[in-house]
């Protein structure tokens, strides 16, 4: 039986479990794939889809820096890209680059599916705005919490992706605000990191004061890149919680997008973490 090749495009990529990831599903689900990871050079992002192409790949699950760039070059957007103006998933057709965003709902799936927490009538902090909040901001919005403030230390990229989305929070009855970092006030039951602070080693870019006891702080990192903020989520009282379960709800997405057939992603991540 012929092999159907997809991969993770990437700068950095040499850590990503998307291969263990999908060839894992693949031999749940019976499907015949290959998946592998591919090192793509700053500026070489277009020139290198061009390639997967011309050797007859059918899709590719897109990392940090590339994410802008995939949704920009893709013919077709689905909803949840074009909301976002990013995209961490391309299926490669006849017809050109369609691209779709899994990392909302794959995040939205984990806290409640695997982590239980419900989101409806909570309220939320969303620290950074750059592709990886841009995300997951949308399926955040239509899980209906109360309220979800966004920040970021360059305040303007986080008012455009407010202002963006500003419709979609109306109209699911959420208060959407993005202060100033400086001016935030008040705390949350659910915060998540999606800035790169835990891969450099930053400080986290909020006061402690965010934290309601026994919140839940979620990294979308993990391993030792997600550390730093689980730790200092640990030391004031609110419940950590690395990116791994995210990372496998948005490959069961995209996995099932790609072959029609869903994963048992909950085992998956069961194995995942036995493994680390």
């Amino acid at each position: 039986m012929s092999q159907d090749h997809y991969c993770v495009l990437g700068n950095p990529v040499e850590h990503s479990r998307s291969p263990w990831i999908h060839t894992r599903f693949a031999e749940l689900t019976g499907q015949s794939l290959s998946y592998g990871r591919q090192l793509v050079e700053l500026d070489k992002f277009h020139e290198t889809l061009h390639r997967l192409q011309l050797e007859g790949f059918k899709g590719c699950n897109v990392t940090v820096p590339f994410k802008f760039e995939a949704a920009q070059a893709a013919q077709v957007r689905s909803p949840r890209a074009e909301l976002a103006g990013a995209a961490n998933v391309l299926t490669l057709r006849a017809d050109g680059l369609h691209a779709d965003n899994s990392d909302g709902i794959g995040l939205v799936n984990d806290l409640q599916n695997n982590a239980g927490v419900a989101l409806q009538g909570k309220a939320l902090l969303l620290i950074g705005a750059g592709g990886a909040a841009a995300g997951v901001l949308g399926p955040l919005l239509e899980a209906g919490p109360a309220r979800l403030t966004v920040v970021n230390r360059t305040h303007d990229k986080a008012t455009a992706l407010v202002a963006r989305h500003q419709a979609l929070a109306r109209s699911h009855g959420v208060a959407l605000d993005a202060p100033a970092i400086e001016t935030l006030q008040g705390s949350f039951d659910v915060v998540i990191n999606a800035t790169a602070s835990s891969l450099s080693g930053a400080a986290v870019p909020v006061p402690a004061s965010v934290l309601r006891p026994g919140c839940l702080a979620l990294d979308m990192m993990y391993g030792p890149a997600a550390q730093g903020f689980l730790d200092w989520a640990g030391a004031h009282g609110a419940q950590g919680r690395d990116g791994l379960g995210m990372l496998v709800e948005q490959a069961a997405e995209a996995f099932a997008l790609w072959r029609g057939v869903r994963p048992p992603s909950a085992q998956v991540l069961a194995e995942l973490r036995r493994q680390l």
